[in-house]
């Protein structure tokens, strides 16, 4: 299992590796000391060998090369893991390099998990080779070798698909997040979103998920906008959260797309503009194309926008449901379990 860094680019693996482990297949890990890896791969009490090496996006020149110089040696310490491997499975991602070109170098089957709308480096660098491509959306095909890719989606927790269609009351009910960590951008716009929204008369009830970084200035003005609902560090049962909500404003990386298809949830994308290959953009442009979303660039998202899309959605009849409809258009339960069965067939040839 190649990939590491982010918890987007580990849990997914996790997932897949859940079920290969299930079906009585030895599965072990390879990463870096300092991704999530090191910290959620042995928690599950799955083996993780690690190894050295750097990125090549978004990098200053003198990481590049160090990478570059260091990539040769990497690559040639991973030939040992693949030899003993019946198949490699690559989530993408800096650490994902060297294991994957050590797999083809060895001769072994390559499926890659690619959820957003437009490959990653890692990706898009080994892509001609892999025997399998697992895609999320139809027009990532074309970065691939024809016959070779299959949407299954990217693994999300059953509790999102198991969410009853939800009903919207007297009252919207809006749920903002930008992730574990939060997002400055989200926080700003909401914040000159509430007197606007107030003024509007607009029943609205409001749960933020802001992050850690300014949470206690942000909810203390909260409490003196007059609107309902809360402002929070952190959402710990974010499927509660969801199935609460009757429109969701957030980033647009794979996993947060993912769980609004599951869920069946309208959405309002603003994507991270400095996402590496910009893909989060991929991402919400797809889910617009599909009527699932309303996009918004990072810098054109203030109070007044959020407020008038708040305001449009709301009151223009029967636009928030056909949002949600056409968002679980997306939905691809049973990701992991297709992931390792693919996994076990090229395994055999």
């Amino acid at each position: 299992m190649a990939g590491g860094g982010t918890g987007g680019h580990v849990i997914p693996g996790l997932a897949v590796a859940r079920e290969l482990r299930a079906a009585g297949h030895d599965v072990f890990f390879v990463g870096t000391s300092r991704g999530m890896e090191a910290k959620l791969v042995p928690a599950e009490g799955f083996q993780l060998q690690l190894i050295e090496i750097g990125g090549l996006n978004r990098v200053g020149l003198l990481q590049k090369l160090s990478t570059l110089m260091r990539l040769p040696l990497t690559t040639a310490g991973c030939l040992g893991m693949a030899a003993g491997a019946a198949a490699v499975f690559s989530m993408g991602g800096y650490a994902a390099g060297p294991p994957v070109m050590a797999g083809l170098v060895r001769r072994r089957p390559v499926v890659i998990m690619e959820p957003n709308a437009a490959p990653g480096f890692t990706n898009r660098v080994i892509g001609r080779w892999v025997s399998r491509a697992l895609i999320s959306f139809p027009e990532t095909a074309k970065y691939f070798p024809a016959g070779r890719t299959e949407i299954t989606g990217l693994p999300v927790r059953d509790e999102f698909f198991k969410l009853p269609e939800k009903r919207r009351g007297d009252m919207l009910n809006v749920l903002i997040t930008g992730g574990s960590q939060g997002s400055r951008t989200l926080n700003q716009a909401a914040r000159g979103s509430w007197p606007l929204l107030r003024a509007s008369g607009l029943p609205v009830r409001i749960v933020h998920q802001a992050g850690r970084t300014g949470f206690e200035e942000l909810r203390d003005a909260f409490a003196q906008s007059g609107l309902d609902g809360e402002v929070v560090p952190f959402i710990t049962d974010m499927p509660a959260a969801f199935a609460a909500a009757d429109l969701v404003i957030c980033r647009a990386g794979a996993g947060a797309v993912s769980e609004l298809a599951a869920a069946g949830k309208p959405s309002v994308l603003v994507p991270f503009p400095f996402a590496a290959d910009d893909h989060q953009t991929r991402n919400a442009e797809a889910m617009q194309r599909g009527g699932a979303a309303r996009m918004v660039r990072d810098a054109e998202f203030t109070g007044e926008r959020m407020a008038a899309i708040v305001r449009e959605l709301s009151d223009t009849p029967g636009a928030l449901e056909q949002m949600g409809s056409a968002a679980r258009q997306f939905a691809r339960p049973g990701a992991a379990r297709r992931a390792a069965e693919i996994l076990q067939e090229v395994a055999r040839g």
